[in-house]
């Protein structure tokens, strides 16, 4: 089948999805990708795939700008004309999902996050939960990452259940997120984020948290590594990062390509997040480096941590509640530390293993390829029976 994959950012596919992109190719099919072209856009084109750019505000909310990326998505789709398309991220589902309707061709979404859509009541929310309604409409499944999403699409009747299907997020690759050694015992503790720079992910209350930390332990480190974000009011201000960092209550090496080196130096990896996420990478990626983690008690977060066994959950937009669970990863003994991080790897293999996505996404594929058979039969199959 010729299969179209798109994000909002080069940076999603090579990250989270390079690993589907190749067991696709492995079983023949052709795939396009569509996504904003940006400093990941090379890798992309080293797969052998097809690269299309698709010029989009990944944040944005004018409507003019909006149409232009509705016109946009239908355009891409009506020229390339895949089999299928896999879509990941609010708009690339919602426009593409439009698009695909129109044009009769099937989409396959993957609800990778609800960010504000489902917690605010607003005018603008209520029109995307019915721009929803009607992109899926005629998909035949659709993913969720965890069950609070796929239960809030159901009760408002967007997606029937017949239709809605599990995913263990986006899975890990257990081979590439090996067990990594915890640092010595000598050194300061040492706590990691690694998330977009906004502030619904807790950055403000890691940092808050770390100086309250600090009067314990006035050695502990405190790293932020992630992308920063176009202004607005979400977003953490460069200024602040770098105001944080010259005092020096944070290190901050800006956007990495390549996590497991951070992992690796790192005691504890930490997430605050009051974001409604899908089930967040970094935490599938910690856990199965063997890393005790620290999340908040949110959809998408909770489900990757066994508290007080794997790490533990804080309350969201509580800088006391994670400076707490901080204090007692700090006060840990080696191996007190090495046993949860052997949990949450023991959960990550259970649950979370890349080749469960896969297996689902080959699944569902089969049986559209099945449905195309038994229609291009036609009258003709029905004869012959």
């Amino acid at each position: 089948m010729k299969l179209l994959i798109s994000a909002n950012t080069s940076f999603n596919l090579v990250n989270f999805r390079a690993g589907l992109i190749r067991a696709l190719q492995q079983e023949g099919h052709e795939i396009v990708l569509l996504a904003p072209f940006d400093e990941y856009t090379a890798e992309l084109e080293a797969t052998g795939c097809q690269v299309v750019g698709f010029r989009m505000d990944q944040r944005g909310v004018s409507p003019p700008r909006e149409a232009a990326t509705l016109v946009a998505a239908y355009r891409h789709l009506r020229r390339i004309r895949p089999d299928a398309v896999l879509s990941y991220t609010i708009k690339n589902n919602l426009y593409l999902g439009l698009a695909a309707r129109h044009l009769g061709i099937p989409l396959i979404p993957n609800i990778t996050g609800l960010g504000s859509v489902f917690s605010k009541q607003s005018l603008l929310n209520a029109g995307i939960r019915k721009l929803y309604a009607a992109a899926f409409r005629t998909a035949p499944v659709v993913f969720f990452q965890n069950r609070e999403d796929r239960d809030q699409f159901l009760a408002a009747g967007i997606v029937p259940p017949g239709r809605a299907a599990l995913l263990p997020g986006s899975g890990v690759d257990l081979a590439r997120f090996a067990v990594l050694p915890m640092p010595a015992p000598s050194g300061p503790p040492a706590f990691l984020l690694a998330a977009r720079l906004l502030w619904e992910k807790g950055i403000g209350e890691f940092v808050e948290a770390a100086r309250a930390v600090r009067t314990t332990f006035p050695d502990a480190t405190f790293r932020i590594i992630g992308r920063p974000e176009a202004p607005g009011a979400a977003a953490v201000p460069a200024a602040t990062v770098s105001d944080w960092a010259k005092e020096g209550i944070i290190d901050y090496p800006g956007p990495v390509r390549d996590v497991i080196p951070y992992i690796r130096s790192a005691d504890c990896v930490v997430l605050p997040s009051y974001y409604r996420e899908g089930t967040p990478r970094i935490l599938l990626e910690s856990a199965a480096c063997g890393r005790p983690v620290i999340t908040t008690d949110m959809p998408g977060c909770r489900d990757v941590v066994a508290d007080g066994t794997s790490g533990f959950l804080v309350r969201p937009r509580d800088a006391g509640s994670l400076s707490e669970a901080m204090l007692e990863i700090a006060r840990m003994s080696l191996p007190a530390r090495q046993g949860m991080g052997a949990a949450g790897r023991a959960l990550i293999e259970a649950q979370y293993d890349e080749r469960f996505v896969i297996q689902s996404y080959t699944a569902a594929l089969d049986r559209l390829a099945a449905g195309r058979s038994r229609q291009a039969a036609g009258p003709a199959g029905q004869r012959g029976a």
